[in-house]
């Protein structure tokens, strides 16, 4: 999209804006409002939350596994435990070395290989020094070890804060990797930095042939990614948190750049817009995954799980808020073997904004299971 149709775009939906009776005065609102019945009848609805797993700490990725049990990873004891398909004890796998913990880093996302009956081998983004890394790990016959095999890419700037972290494998099977600016804004707009970025390499480090720049970098201009997803399309959504004005939701194309720090959300005119923003009040997205027609989004500071309905690359209703304040934060939402939702929450990770107090039995895992739409 050219910058003077996404004017023309942000135009149209500030005359909506005033149109609806809205001032320039109120606070922002989502292009696309929250709605606890926009589409009911629609789209696919969720059940009924049930506890897999309770006392987990600081948990973050989550990756299946053939079986459909699942590794879950703790951003501050750099853990990896798993969690039977059924639920249950969460058994300790073993400890990633080389992870050092910050505000936001440590260990973060998780995903398993294609092959993992074969070689055993999960990827695992890991805050360190002198720079993060995507490592290749493989885990024990018996899943009583964890080993760092390889690195697959290093040279992500490490900071304490906006380190990104969410890893994807593709339909294209490649690695797709969420990076921050490392809480420096011009990172994002620099095309010699690995951070404000989306990373997409092969499994086994190589550079694909579709990346537009030759290297690593997939798309550029992104604050703070922490989730990406694909629909059954092939079309790559991706969560990104904002500053104070808009968090976002984005489709990933490649060699774009999606505004930061010029743009954020719709205020500005740089970049591609969005297809969904939120406001961080209710939202500060991490996790996405898609199912049933929609795309589902954990959220950090706004502590419920959003709902938004997509066809392809385009939205496909409002967004629909679930279990908000229920279960305080939520860091991560997968789809499991058999089509429910996995939904992680992060109250122990003792962060220092948009927190919560640990409830009793945090952190845990909740199943939820989906009705399709009619």
């Amino acid at each position: 999209m050219r910058i003077t149709e996404r004017t023309a775009t942000v135009v149209a939906l500030v005359a909506a804006l005033v149109l609806s009776g809205c001032t320039a005065s109120e606070d922002p609102v989502p292009v696309r409002g929250p709605s606890s019945t926009a589409g009911v009848g629609s789209v696919a609805e969720p059940g009924e939350p049930v506890e897999l797993v309770t006392g987990l700490d600081s948990p973050w990725g989550l990756a299946f596994l053939p079986d459909g049990s699942a590794l879950v990873s703790s951003r501050l004891t750099a853990e990896i435990r798993r969690v039977p398909a059924d639920g249950g004890d969460a058994e300790l796998v073993g400890v990633v070395p080389g992870v050092e913990t910050s505000s936001e880093g440590g260990l973060l996302g998780l995903a398993t290989s294609p092959d993992f009956a074969a070689d055993r081998t999960v990827f695992a983004y890991v805050s360190g020094s002198p720079t993060n890394r995507v490592t290749a790990l493989r885990i024990g016959e018996d899943f009583d070890s964890v080993t760092e095999e390889r690195v697959l890419l290093e040279g992500i700037e490490t900071a304490d804060r906006h380190h990104g972290g969410r890893l994807r494998i593709g339909p294209d099977g490649n690695l797709w990797i969420g990076t921050g600016d490392a809480f420096d804004p011009e990172n994002a707009a620099d095309d010699d930095s690995l951070n404000g970025k989306i990373l997409r390499i092969g499994l086994d480090g190589s550079i694909p042939a579709g990346n537009p720049s030759g290297t690593a970098i997939y798309s550029s201009g992104h604050r703070n990614v922490q989730g990406i997803t694909f629909g059954p399309d092939g079309t790559a959504y991706a969560s990104e948190l904002g500053h104070r004005t808009w968090d976002e939701v984005n489709v990933l194309n490649a060699g774009l750049d999606y505004g930061w720090p010029e743009t954020e959300g719709i205020a500005g005119d740089t970049g591609e817009p969005p297809i969904f923003t939120i406001h961080p009040d209710d939202a500060s997205p991490s996790g996405i995954a898609y199912a049933a027609g929609s795309l589902w989004m954990g959220a950090l500071g706004g502590q419920r799980l959003w709902q938004l309905p997509v066809d392809g690359p385009a939205p496909a209703g409002d967004p629909i808020e679930h279990l908000a304040g229920e279960y305080g934060r939520i860091r991560t939402v997968e789809v499991a073997p058999d089509g429910a939702l996995w939904i992680v929450t992060s109250n122990t990770d003792r962060a220092t904004w948009g927190g919560t107090d640990p409830r009793p039995g945090d952190d845990r895992i909740l199943r939820v299971e989906l009705t399709p739409p009619e």
